[in-house]
């Protein structure tokens, strides 16, 4: 028997909807052949080597472009819809801890004047969504990043929706990254939630808005700055710049009234290069007269008690006293 021809470029290595294969110029038939994944209804998952694929094939950290390329397939065979809630949340690249962001359904939503999706490997929402809520991220209608802080907000804790409020705020660098601009800001979040009063979680999300402030640049920072500030301490400036002789360094936490600098040293910072450039950073914060806390991973276990430890030591040591003021 004569194999089939290869599948038209890109239906060979992604997930299609029927109707795509059959613009394609697939036939009918082939497309009904058993040896094509059915992930869902009206989807079909290209061949490997005459067996059905057991997955799509992308570099294993990437769930986000894995998830993807399911969701676009799936958001097109179900009208009036959007990729949304944990789905969006991973297409988006969120830092934070979502329960059910790992999980292989796609969450897709539509507005609350059409029927809910039922289909195999979908988990249906419906709600009211303005215009400006739904966007199209490399070919898939998915909710924007705002809409989607605040559909999480029903699953995630009040401390892990300020990590994400702090990452949308944030201020980007553009000599570390392609953008100038944030992605949200504090206004754009407080209208979100302005326009979708008593929906589910709101009164955390209102919450974690107040809590959020721009500067964090990661995760551990924002969850590190909590942390400080609820055991107490003063506030600290967020990777503010601080002239140190002849260096400049921007500390993630600074508390310039004491001279007090904390920095979250991740896995990164085991490298043999960083491990100089942090000699060198320790270098320029002893001879500007200022106190450089180290913090790592095993410091920020049980809600960091142990980083805030460190810090309020540094900080008593500058004359600090919790009576004193919090500047």
């Amino acid at each position: 028997m004569r194999p089939p021809l290869p599948l038209p470029d890109p239906l060979d290595r992604e997930p299609f909807t029927l109707q795509r294969g059959l613009d394609a110029g697939v036939s009918y038939g082939r497309l009904r052949n058993r040896r094509f994944s059915r992930p869902s209804r009206g989807i079909r998952v290209p061949e490997d080597d005459g067996r059905p694929s057991r997955g799509i094939e992308v570099p294993e950290d990437d769930d986000g472009h894995k998830l993807a390329m399911l969701a676009a397939p799936l958001s097109q065979v179900t009208g009036r819809s959007a990729v949304a809630h944990e789905s969006a949340f991973v297409m988006w690249k969120f830092p934070g801890f979502l329960p059910g962001a790992e999980g292989s359904s796609v969450h897709i939503a539509r507005p609350d004047t059409a029927a809910i999706v039922r289909r195999r490997g979908v988990i249906g929402h419906r709600g009211q969504f303005f215009d400006d809520e739904v966007t199209c991220l490399n070919g898939v209608w998915i909710t924007t990043r705002t809409r989607t802080w605040l559909d999480i907000s029903r699953r995630m804790s009040v401390d892990e929706l300020t990590v994400v409020a702090d990452h949308l705020i944030r201020i980007p660098r553009p000599r570390f990254e392609p953008r100038s601009v944030p992605y949200a800001t504090v206004a754009d979040l407080a209208d979100m939630l302005d326009r979708h009063q008593g929906t589910p979680g709101i009164r955390k999300a209102r919450l974690a808005l107040q809590q959020a402030r721009i500067g964090a640049d990661s995760a551990p920072e924002t969850r590190l700055r909590l942390a400080v500030v609820r055991a107490g301490l003063p506030e600290p400036e967020l990777n503010r710049g601080l002239e140190l002789g002849n260096a400049t360094r921007e500390p993630d936490l600074s508390f310039p009234l004491y001279r007090v600098a904390a920095e979250y040293d991740g896995s990164s910072h085991s490298e043999s290069d960083q491990v100089v450039r942090d000699i060198r950073r320790e270098e320029d914060f002893a001879a500007g007269g200022w106190i450089q806390v180290r913090i790592s991973k095993r410091h920020m276990a049980d809600d960091a008690k142990a980083a805030v430890s460190k810090i309020r030591a540094a900080l008593l040591s500058r004359g600090w006293s919790p009576a004193g003021p919090t500047g």
